[in-house]
């Protein structure tokens, strides 16, 4: 991989790395603990919830996420809805899903000022390994189910503007355009 952990930034849309398909992580090595170590800051410093390794530039298979406690989210809920601390997905799988989808509204990292409903189902179970090379499954609920969707789309090559209602789609069109015209024309 041979990657410079102190120049990784967050890219935004349409960057081209945020739609094309994530390759898998062959070994766990110190460069991937430090890949997540600083996906981890980043992810904080934006105030975000969770970010995978493309919209950093990484076209690899690992998302980082935290999902605060709140009112609604706790990690001590069956299954949880928040994580209690960091955590960090390697090549994660997605092998079931609870519920009829529900609409909750969304932003991304990666899209800045853009928002919208995205239905999702409200429960998810993951498979993914660790950073010490070990496999795990967790099956988690409500924002955490979301977030871990949400991350996960992110190693396919798809964003919320594929998965947005109608509605939420229209209302975000003018800046996604914009998004558009100043990548075609960067300030200087």
């Amino acid at each position: 991989m041979s990657v410079n952990v102190a120049n990784l930034a967050i890219l935004h849309y349409p960057e081209k790395v945020l739609r094309t398909p994530a390759k898998a992580i062959k070994q766990v090595t110190e460069e991937t603990r430090q890949v997540a170590e600083r996906m981890i800051e980043l992810m904080y410093e934006a105030d975000g919830i969770g970010l995978a390794a493309p919209q950093i530039g990484l076209s690899i298979s690992l998302f980082v996420l935290d999902v605060p406690s709140s009112e609604k989210n706790s990690p001590e809920t069956d299954p949880p809805s928040a994580t209690g601390d960091a955590m960090v997905f390697i090549n994660p799988k997605l092998v079931a899903f609870e519920g009829a989808p529900e609409p909750y509204e969304e932003g991304c990292l990666s899209l800045p000022d853009i928002r919208g409903d995205v239905l999702r189902p409200p429960v998810v179970t993951v498979e993914a390994t660790d950073l010490d090379g070990k496999r795990f499954t967790l099956r988690a609920s409500g924002l955490l189910a979301r977030c871990i969707q949400h991350e996960f789309d992110h190693l396919q090559g798809i964003l919320i503007l594929d998965k947005m209602t109608q509605m939420a789609r229209l209302k975000n069109r003018t800046a996604v355009r914009d998004l558009e015209r100043e990548a075609e024309h960067p300030k200087k």
